[in-house]
């Protein structure tokens, strides 16, 4: 009988530190976009996939929180954000002067190469730097996601392109490939996984050398967080770089990349 009470004793505080443990856990929701793959998207059945969404989950168990990811279209991340609608974005947001001046960003955590593809027909060449030369581009249309980094970009260097504004790359992809852009300008890597990789792809190529985040003036990709957060910006910058040393990050980078898109 004294083992029988000493091993309900033994289930009862283990229940109390099971209990107490859930208690300390914190309760977040994640922000994504389901619209950029490979970093995020909506699978067939529905769920949200990808690098960012795979990287959230395990930066939730660093940070002992539980956390419920959720759909946000790009347009209205960072003002739902403030508005405390969810706690965290992992979205691939480039960690931009703008954007600071509104929310707090983690530690990157990547580094965004961007290039530019263009229909063979459209006569987009590189300059004498490497870069695409910009006369060559004159009066095409060049499809980019509203409100990021490459629409900024493209309408201040390229004034004499017709830039064409997206609420999604997955839309700005439909249309080029329907041949109603002459070129997409994004982030290589959801370019190569999609344009370069669709039906149509013969069409295309890509045109001059990449440019690195610091070309638009960005520290990299890094988590979004409410301004006024500093615990949760030193919990989330902390695991990002557990990640980086316990091999968890690697094991999520080569699901989706060759190379280690961390950066330097």
């Amino acid at each position: 009988m004294h083992i029988a009470r000493a091993f309900v004793a033994v289930c009862a505080l283990l229940a109390l530190v099971g209990a107490a443990d859930a208690a300390d856990r914190k309760k977040l929701i994640v922000a994504t976009e389901g619209a950029y793959p490979p970093y995020n998207l909506v699978a067939p059945d529905g769920t949200l996939q990808g690098f960012d969404v795979d990287f959230a989950k395990v930066l939730c168990e660093k940070i002992n929180a539980d956390c419920t990811i959720v759909k946000q279209d790009w347009d209205g991340m960072i003002p739902a954000l403030m508005a405390k609608k969810f706690d965290l974005i992992v979205a691939s947001m480039g960690i931009l002067p703008e954007r600071e001046e509104k929310i707090d960003f983690s530690i990157p955590y990547y580094q965004s190469p961007t290039g530019l593809v263009a229909r063979k027909s459209a006569g987009i060449k590189a300059g004498a730097d490497g870069f695409v030369d910009p006369p060559t581009l004159a009066g095409k249309k060049v499809g980019v996601q509203r409100a990021t980094a490459y629409e900024t970009f493209a309408r201040q260097k390229w004034p004499k392109v017709e830039v064409v504004v997206y609420d999604s790359s997955e839309s700005a992809d439909l249309d080029m490939t329907a041949g109603r852009l002459d070129a997409r300008f994004d982030d290589l890597i959801v370019l190569q996984k999609g344009l370069l990789k669709s039906d149509s792809a013969a069409d295309y190529e890509r045109v001059g050398k990449i440019w690195s985040e610091k070309d638009f003036g960005s520290k990299g990709e890094g988590i979004g967080i409410r301004k006024g957060e500093a615990d949760l910006k030193a919990a989330v910058d902390k695991a990002i770089l557990e990640m980086r040393a316990d091999g968890s990050y690697k094991r999520i980078n080569d699901r989706y990349f060759d190379f280690d898109i961390y950066g330097q």
